[in-house]
């Protein structure tokens, strides 16, 4: 049975509150068509065709390149995101690529909230008056609607991936873009469809499970603001902004400097532009909140500088060419760093050689402490951050593609016990398979090892770690967990002397080392040596 609350009674019920509350809405105003007329002035019968023409085009590389149709939850993403300049395919895909259903949700619903705002400065019209809809085919609105505004997003979201620093996936460099670009003719419009994209978001997501029941556990995760590509999106906003204020000269229009700088500060600070945040070891990270609202102030300040010396009355030839310089100069240093960053190889040998799986090309192995190529490209210390950061966990390497990416963390994999990633390209996917077995000593660290398995292989050992040795001394002998060839063994050791090893026993077994007797009860090793009875060890639990 259905309960009221869920399926597709609330999904009615949602439905008609949304159609109830927009005819009150209406009948209150009562527009007599004054809606219609505003937006199809602008657009083509009212309807932002380029905004649809890109959200379809962004869902179906997911869906039919990253093969998201057949693995909607875990999507082929390392082929897709962009590497290095000598790796064309992920430079050109990476900006319309994304790593889950999450990441293109929040973009998606983000680009339909401020894109149609955008789409409407640019106009399937010309704003000129004097100029006719079908003089050209520039002035054609089924060209602009359809051609020239996707391609203007094409082009900036080539630009994202090119120029930015280092390698970058998913479409939100484009919807800063959008924002940018809006923002210098609309800003107060910019904030309330900004605002917007938590609504779409939480209807859609409401209409999907109108109920969801949650409970305390205990999980892994990171801070929020790792992960989030500052750089992409910073250039995505230079490159809007720049856009936008190139039409604001060819169409003499003044907005208020107040009103860009305002709109501005709030578009930056609620989309966390002012996360600026880096690694700080290998899991951990360090969040520069006061510098990034540093930042926001001067780029908001920067908008809204090129914004008011549009005024051709107000301004001269002179300070109006020096408002556009100061919003070119950091896009053109940022595109300029990004040459040598992007400039990047991965050598045969290395980590390629590593203890690991081969899939077309791709080596998948595990390796703990080693240099992170996704990070230290060009090893510099700034502030007492350094880009030389050492990582641990699941590596894909594939110098054929010049791809190194840590997919999966030694605590994610710690955490949950196991993993999928998938490798690929355009029209093929593979799976590989991860899973972690360990033993943690008591009052000690653990001892694991780390498997992999191709889809149609068999399980490979990538890795073992080092002993775990208990905290409970034994007759003055020390018990530690040793991996080994696969299987787990005990050890007994005096003075750092071994005085013997076992393995480990099975299920309800006993084994017996130096006189000691360890016994398995269920998950948990017992030592027992005249009357004294302490547990040394437990099987590593895990959460899926």
């Amino acid at each position: 049975m259905v309960s009221p609350l869920d399926g597709w009674p609330m999904q009615l019920g949602m439905s008609l509150g949304l159609l109830v509350s927009a005819l009150i809405v209406w009948g209150l105003d009562r527009p007599r068509g004054r809606w219609g007329t505003v937006v199809r002035r602008r657009l083509l019968f009212g309807v932002p065709w380029g905004t649809l023409v890109c959200v379809t085009g962004v869902v179906g590389i997911y869906l039919f390149v990253q093969d998201g149709w057949n693995h909607w939850y875990n999507p082929v993403t390392v082929a897709f995101a962009s590497w290095s300049y000598l790796y064309p395919l992920g430079m050109l895909a990476g900006p319309f690529s994304h790593v889950g259903p999450s990441h293109l949700l929040g973009n998606m619903t983000s680009t339909l909230a401020v894109a149609p705002l955008a789409e409407y400065y640019f106009g399937h019209f010309p704003p000129e008056r004097g100029e006719t809809s079908f003089s050209s085919w520039r002035t054609n609105p089924w060209v602009r609607a359809f051609v020239l505004f996707p391609l203007g997003v094409v082009v900036i979201a080539l630009c994202t991936g090119l120029f930015s620093w280092g390698p970058v996936i998913g479409f939100s460099g484009v919807f800063f873009a959008f924002a940018g670009f809006a923002l210098v003719r609309y800003p107060l419009g910019t904030v309330v469809a900004l605002s917007a994209q938590d609504v779409i978001q939480t209807l859609y997501v409401a209409f999907r499970s109108p109920q969801t029941i949650g409970e305390a556990t205990t999980h892994f995760s990171r801070p929020w603001w790792f992960g989030i590509a500052v750089q992409g999106h910073t250039l995505g906003f230079f490159l809007g902004a720049v856009a936008g204020v190139y039409l604001l000269r060819t169409r003499d229009v003044q907005p208020s400097a107040f009103r860009t700088w305002a709109g501005g500060v709030i578009v930056l600070v609620s989309s966390s532009l002012w996360a600026l945040w880096w690694y700080r070891g290998m899991e951990t990270f360090v969040l520069f909140r006061g510098l990034g609202v540093i930042f926001v102030l001067a780029l908001a300040t920067l908008v809204a500088l090129a914004v008011r010396t549009t005024d051709r009355n107000a301004f001269s030839p002179r300070a109006r060419q020096v408002g556009s310089v100061l919003l070119l100069i950091p896009l053109i240093a940022m595109a300029g760093v990004a040459v040598p960053i992007n400039l990047t190889s991965v050598q045969h040998g290395g980590q390629n050689a590593l203890s690991g799986v081969s899939v077309r090309g791709y080596t998948v192995t595990y390796a703990e402490d080693v240099p992170n190529r996704k990070v230290s490209v060009v090893d510099v210390s700034v502030g007492g951050e350094t880009t030389q950061v050492n990582t641990s966990g699941v590596i894909v390497v594939n110098p054929d593609r010049e791809i190194w990416s840590r997919e999966v963390s030694k605590g994610q994999l710690a955490y949950s016990g196991g993993a999928t990633v998938r490798v690929g390209g355009v029209g093929w996917s593979k799976a590989v398979g991860i899973k972690r077995t360990g033993w943690s000593a008591t009052g000690g660290g653990t001892a694991y090892q780390v498997w992999l398995r191709p889809a149609d292989g068999q399980w490979k050992r990538a890795f073992s770690s080092g002993p775990a040795t208990a905290s409970p001394v034994l007759a003055g002998n020390n018990v530690s967990i040793v991996a080994q060839k696969g299987r787990f063994a005990l050890r007994l050791s005096r003075n750092n002397t071994t005085v013997g090893t076992a393995p480990m026993p099975t299920r309800n077994a006993t084994v017996t080392v130096d006189g000691i007797r360890f016994t398995r009860e269920k998950r948990r090793i017992m030592a027992s040596i005249n009357d004294t009875r302490v547990q040394v060890a437990a099987k590593e639990q895990y959460r899926h």
